[in-house]
């Protein structure tokens, strides 16, 4: 997974190629440009945005920060710098920050629904080939929390896993003594069923997965009697709409990639000064 300096990299020079065509052409001059909001939202991606103006060498000063709200007609950042430093970031330096500012300001409307619930919100991996660290970092900044960042941090038994599993108490026993200490197991589980099996599999979460806030319920009642330690997770077809049932279901945590997929970007615009 590449670092910011490396990815900024990567995404400047896809955008300038070879260089651009208008750099031999302009006056060298120094101009100054406003980053200006068309539209409400949370602002993330300054970090990103930040390294573009020291990748191109101008000056990029913040008048808002990464997880703080703007409004549409607030000016976000005042850039100073040549003139042709500025129009080669300009694509690059407003993809980002709309991006992921539009997934921040999704997953705060999503968060502002589990208000008064302890209910986590969390992203999964459904994220943009490439831009997995880019875009749950935006998540953060909406106040959301990550989920898995890759197959190397929890052992997630899905459906697909359990065809290849024979005996789940007995696969759970065998990972406990290889995968590392720190490492949680987990199920996803799509009936009470396999519910039960998996809480008397001694596993560290399960996830109720597409199953209604009643099912859910029913899960959390049976846990909170007899395994109180095991962390409940509801996730599949989390929307806007029905969030609030399944947080009233008592569970600890609700995932959705919808905080990501269903993000849309929000509308930015460099401004030169006269």
């Amino acid at each position: 997974m590449l670092g910011i300096k490396e990815f900024v990299r990567e995404v400047v020079l896809e955008d300038i190629g070879r260089g651009d065509l208008f750099f031999d052409l302009a006056p060298k001059k120094e101009l100054q440009a406003r980053i200006v909001a068309k539209s409400d939202g949370v602002l993330s991606g300054v970090i990103y945005a930040r390294e573009v103006a020291n990748l191109l060498n101008f000056k990029a000063s913040f008048l808002i920060e990464d997880r703080e709200s703007f409004k549409k007609g607030d000016v976000i950042a005042l850039l100073d710098g040549e003139v042709n430093a500025l129009l080669s970031a300009e694509r690059s330096f407003l993809n980002l920050l709309q991006h992921s500012s539009g997934i921040a300001t999704n997953t705060k409307r999503y968060k502002d629904k589990l208000a008064g619930f302890n209910t986590k919100l969390l992203d999964t991996r459904k994220t943009r080939p490439a831009l997995r660290k880019f875009e749950k970092y935006s998540v953060k900044n909406g106040g959301g929390m990550n989920h898995r960042m890759g197959l190397d941090t929890c052992l997630m038994i899905k459906d697909t896993h359990l065809k290849a599993i024979d005996n789940l108490a007995e696969f759970v026993k065998v990972a406990r003594d290889n995968i590392t200490f720190t490492s949680r197991i987990e199920i996803e589980c799509d009936n009470f069923t396999l519910a039960k099996e998996a809480f008397e599999a001694d596993v560290d979460i399960i996830m109720c997965d597409n199953l209604s806030p009643e099912q859910v319920k029913e899960i959390v009642d049976y846990r909170d009697k007899n395994y109180p330690n095991v962390m409940l997770e509801a996730s599949g077809n989390i929307t806007l709409e029905n969030i609030v049932d399944y947080a009233k279901s008592g569970v600890d945590a609700i995932s959705s990639g919808s905080l990501i997929h269903q993000a849309t970007w929000l509308d930015l615009s460099m401004k030169f000064e006269d």
